[in-house]
């Protein structure tokens, strides 16, 4: 029923595919109109309305290489790095 299409982005001109999955989507919820701008422009759209989000520089309870934090690191609790970080959640 749907067919793949070719669009123009009005932001930076560049051609991106609204895949037929898209359109199958958007027509599920109601949208009638086509997308106007390719994913990165969205994407960059959609992020410049957010504040920067403020890092903590902290030490690695595992390794004790520096680790940048998204949170105020805390005395009582150990902070990981993001290697140390994934390897406990395989545990």
């Amino acid at each position: 029923m749907y067919e793949d299409k070719t669009l123009v982005c009005k932001e930076c001109g560049a051609e991106f595919v609204f895949t037929a999955g898209e359109q199958e989507f958007y027509a599920s919820k109601g949208f009638v109109n086509e997308p106007q701008r390719c994913k990165a422009c969205r994407d960059a759209r959609k992020n410049a309305t957010k504040p920067a989000r403020e890092m903590y520089t902290a030490i690695c309870a595992e390794c004790g290489k520096e680790a940048k934090v998204p949170f105020k690191p805390r005395e009582d609790r150990p902070v990981y790095c993001s290697e140390c970080f994934a390897k406990r959640r395989e545990l």
